[in-house]
């Protein structure tokens, strides 16, 4: 067996209370959801905790698996405790980044969208960890410890380890980090934040050196582009939406599911890459909470064969 792989993420740590429920009790009332869960949260996270998932399955192959380790505030109240718990069963290696309490995302799925209510608290009581970077295969970003965030790609583009964004909204230094991104991965409301459309997006990802970059566009499929190609799509799978249960963490699973296979898998292409977390993602819609749409490698293969790729949106 060969040594694992091992893949730094940095985020913030949620916990999310996802709920069902057809309206919010307003005034002096009560109202019972359908159905709730409870799970880790955060996009590097979740992203995280994805990538391990994936992973099980090869720890006893001959390429000996991939090692998550994940640099996320950390409390020491019930929740981060809890937190700890998670990260323990499946495997992730937690580097602590103190705060004085925990984060909670309060989240209600409604019909293919979400509203979501967080609770933050982002004020760091410690730097952050340092970690040796030599010897990571990958790195991935969502823009949260932003310090930590450009001080990691920049050590990890001057040490040749693939580095990874997610980014899910502009932050103070995010034209700052991406000169050392190789694959950025954004959203809609990043696009909106700046002002661009997905093709002027991809052509300023391009002038910021990222290798590989894309627009995620939800059931719109991903605008993206590699190297000097022009720009592509690749269409979300059409999960018919009286399956579609909870949205939320989706884009995350697509960015664990792309870097598990970029990383596990490097003999195949970026489209292939990107149909593969498609896949994922079409899986997690499905499912209540974070944690019950992790998908395995065999949960990513039976989505492809169940469903057929959507009319994708053109740039």
């Amino acid at each position: 067996m060969t040594e694992r792989l091992r893949t730094l993420f940095i985020g913030h740590t949620y916990i999310d209370i996802t709920f069902l429920t057809d309206r919010i009790p307003t005034g002096d009332e009560k109202y019972v959801a359908q159905d709730y869960a409870v799970s880790f949260g955060g996009n590097a996270v979740t992203a995280a905790f994805c990538c391990a998932n994936l992973a099980k399955d090869d720890k006893d192959d001959v390429k000996g698996g991939m090692a998550v380790d994940l640099i996320a505030t950390h409390a020491d109240d019930w929740l981060g405790r809890m937190f700890l718990e998670m990260a323990e069963r499946y495997d992730v290696r937690i580097h602590p980044r103190a705060v004085r309490e925990s984060s909670l995302s309060f989240i209600m799925p409604n019909h293919g969208k979400r509203a979501i209510v967080r609770c933050r608290d982002d004020d760091y009581l410690e730097p952050y960890p340092q970690i040796d970077v030599r010897g990571l295969a990958g790195l991935h970003l969502d823009g949260h410890q932003p310090d930590a965030a450009l001080r990691y790609a920049r050590l990890c583009r001057e040490a040749g380890v693939l580095t990874s964004l997610d980014g899910g909204s502009v932050r103070h230094n995010t034209d700052e980090v991406l000169k050392y991104i190789d694959v950025a991965i954004v959203s809609e409301r990043f696009c909106e934040q700046m002002n661009l459309s997905g093709a002027q997006m991809l052509d300023y990802l391009r002038k910021c050196g990222c290798r590989v970059g894309g627009v995620t566009r939800g059931e719109h499929g991903l605008l993206w582009y590699e190297d000097d190609s022009g720009d592509k799509v690749t269409p979300a799978l059409a999960v018919p939406s009286d399956k579609v249960i909870d949205t939320s963490g989706a884009g995350d699973i697509f960015h664990g599911a792309y870097l598990w296979s970029c990383l596990s898998r490097p003999q195949e292409s970026w489209s292939e890459h990107f149909k593969f977390a498609s896949a994922a993602s079409a899986f997690k819609v499905q499912k209540l909470g974070n944690e019950a749409g992790l998908p395995t490698q065999a949960d990513i293969a039976l989505m492809r064969q169940l469903f057929v790729e959507s009319d994708a949106r053109p740039a």
